[in-house]
């Protein structure tokens, strides 16, 4: 079984294909979300610790940790937001920049065995990110696009894949280090979307056997009630092999549905996981619909 192992200083996460599905908080992260841009800009990381704090006591196993600012020092504030965001949880991070210059400042900052997201199949990107991942021992999110754009063809992204699986190897990169983000379109776009990536995911994990993660949230990108159709997918890519996500754990429908495919794809062993977190919400809205019926007898 493929373990990717990732850590903070105090605290370990096993990314694998027989475990609990791991998600990874996308809130941090300034993109179309001017306060906390400007807010990281003039070095305020108040609403950065709030936004860890929450992600971590809904559920988030890993955070992911981005500082892309147009005209602003990436670089430095990247590397002031882990640490703060460090300073304050223990949960391992996934540093996420695509200006390598940010990456190599938070590794260098970074406590423990970080999640670098990411590298592509670029030969530029490749030369540059995979010494860097080797330099500090850390994890990398492998992104199934290369100079030619993102294919449409699932066959495609999973030689794209198995390129950088393999051009980490020659650094000395295991495979088990190497998680594929098989990268999920908007399904309002592309119709056969989620089609394309449960096809890659399966490949992935029988094939290459790599643990495999995505941004779960672009699959609903343009469409209404968003949340729906993310729970949708998430259970779905479970069922076909994903192993982690960058989501939103503060989204009760979304964690219903991880919590769920846990349970039915045998990963919560006697369903411990899902009784912790739900057995007292069961009790109260078992509370509230007797209280509910008996108002419905007396206005009768």
């Amino acid at each position: 079984m493929t373990e990717t192992v990732v850590s903070s200083a105090s605290k370990e996460v096993r990314i694998g294909f027989d475990r609990p599905f791991v998600i990874i908080g996308e809130r941090i992260n300034p993109t179309g979300r001017k306060i906390l841009a400007e807010e990281m800009k003039n070095g305020d990381f108040s609403r950065v610790e709030r936004d860890a704090i929450a992600q971590v006591e809904a559920g988030a196993h890993m955070l992911d940790v981005n500082a892309g600012i147009p005209l602003a020092d990436e670089p430095a504030i990247l590397a002031e937001a882990i640490k703060r965001v460090q300073s304050i949880t223990d949960v391992p991070l996934s540093i996420d920049s695509s200006i390598v210059a940010a990456l190599e400042s938070g590794l260098s900052v970074y406590q423990g065995k970080a999640l670098v997201n990411s590298v592509t199949g670029e030969e530029e990107r490749l030369e540059v990110v995979l010494p860097l991942v080797a330099k500090y021992g850390a994890a990398v999110v492998a992104i199934s696009n290369d100079e030619t754009g993102i294919s449409e063809d699932p066959d495609v992204r999973f030689e794209i894949a198995k390129k950088i699986v393999e051009r980490a190897a020659d650094y000395g990169i295991p495979r088990e280090d190497v998680v594929v983000d098989p990268l999920v379109m908007p399904i309002g776009a592309i119709n056969t979307a989620a089609k394309q990536v449960m096809h890659l995911v399966r490949r992935l994990r029988e094939e290459l056997k790599v643990n495999t993660t995505c941004g779960a949230s672009n699959v609903s990108f343009g469409l209404p009630n968003r949340n729906g159709i993310n729970s949708a997918f998430l259970t779905m890519a479970i069922a076909a092999g994903m192993t982690s996500a960058i989501t939103s754990p503060l989204h009760a429908e979304v964690m219903q549905a991880i919590f769920g495919a846990n349970v039915m794809m045998g990963n919560d062993p006697d369903c411990k996981q899902w009784i912790k977190k739900y057995s007292n919400r069961s009790a109260d809205d078992a509370t509230r619909g007797r209280s509910g019926r008996k108002r419905r007898r007396r206005s009768a």
